[in-house]
């Protein structure tokens, strides 16, 4: 995803629109955990001080991170995913290695697999991702980063040494700015000079890492997609541009919320027992309430009557404003099959 954070922020919030940008906390000791585009280019970079982001950009703007919408987002990213491919391998919120190779689409081409991926991310979350296209990870990554943002970058397997030879080493996945200083003591400036590097001389230098550098400037990385992130729970949340108190408007809203949770339930089939109401009130305070049916709530009247059931709770709190709901469902219990679902399973496959 591009700039993630930042962009969820400009998203939600036009006053934050085209100007720079960064997540975090202003104070002494902020730390800037995503920057906008415009930011970027004042220099301001995510783990940054945020004393030094803004010494580079005196007209820098703070957004308060709110995980929890990003959790949300990313959520609904890996839901597209998924729908490709079960080998989606996930990096942090905002970036994931998917292996399409055999996709459940049955598509051939990879890159119109991304092209429908970006274009789905777009349309679900009104975001921009980047994809990189390649024959391994190591290559998939840097495509990814190499035309940013809403970028889309091909290493096909014949185009592969030859691209890698030529590029910067500061460009090598792994390489911070320590491990390069050091290359270029060695005179390694580019993939070219690091291919010249036999594999007892990178051992030496960076331990098994130069192991890795040694078979990555020659293209080669063998390591598999391996799905990392079973489902085990949908949920949605929604934080308020304004605080609101128990009134028809946060019922709306509400159901709002009840109709995203089931479209996501529906689309991946998973039909947990238990569902969980989470408010944040302004004060920041939150509370959980959860119910626990026997059977696994498969139909939309039964999400709603309960998620409602919960809702109705909130009128025994005090009259308190409230600025996030969210509503999430776990505790998936699969239902032992006859003989005959059984069979009729084995014939599908």
């Amino acid at each position: 995803m591009d700039a993630f954070y930042a962009s969820v922020e400009q998203r939600d919030f036009p006053e934050y629109r085209n100007i720079p940008l960064a997540v975090g906390h202003a104070g002494a000791r902020g730390v800037v955990s995503a920057a906008s585009y415009e930011a970027r280019a004042f220099g301001v970079r995510s783990a940054m001080p945020a004393k030094t982001a803004i010494n580079k950009c005196p007209n820098l703007v703070f957004a308060t991170p709110r995980f929890d919408v990003y959790r949300d987002v990313s959520g609904q990213v890996l839901d597209i995913l998924y729908k490709y491919s079960d080998l989606v391998e996930t990096l942090s919120l905002d970036e994931a290695f998917l292996d399409v190779t055999d996709n459940k689409l049955n598509m051939k081409s990879a890159i119109q697999i991304a092209l429908e991926i970006k274009q789905l991310i777009r349309q679900k979350t009104s975001l921009t991702a980047s994809a990189g296209v390649s024959i391994n990870k190591f290559l998939a990554k840097i495509a990814s980063d190499y035309k940013k943002p809403d970028g889309l970058f091909v290493i096909l397997p014949n185009d592969a040494e030859n691209f890698v030879e030529n590029l910067e080493i500061e460009r090598f996945f792994g390489v911070g700015k320590a491990t390069a200083e050091k290359m270029h003591q060695l005179g390694i400036y580019k993939g070219g000079d690091l291919k010249r590097m036999s594999r007892e001389r990178l051992f030496r230098n960076f331990g098994k890492a130069g192991l890795t550098y040694y078979e990555n400037a020659r293209a080669i990385d063998n390591r598999e997609v391996i799905s990392n992130r079973p489902r085990k729970s949908i949920a949605v949340e929604n934080t308020f541009e304004t605080d609101y108190n128990l009134s028809k408007q946060l019922e709306t809203e509400f159901n709002q919320l009840i109709l995203r949770l089931w479209e996501r339930v529906e689309e991946d089939k998973f039909f947990g027992r238990t569902l969980t109401l989470k408010v944040k009130y302004s004060d920041f305070k939150t509370h959980t309430n959860s119910k626990t049916t026997l059977l696994p709530i498969n139909t939309l009247i039964n999400l709603r009557q309960i998620a409602q059931e919960l809702f109705q709770r909130l009128e025994k709190k005090p009259s308190e404003k409230i600025r996030l709901l969210g509503l999430s469902i776990h505790n998936e219990k699969k239902i032992c099959p006859t003989s005959s679902i059984q069979l009729e399973l084995v014939f599908k496959d």
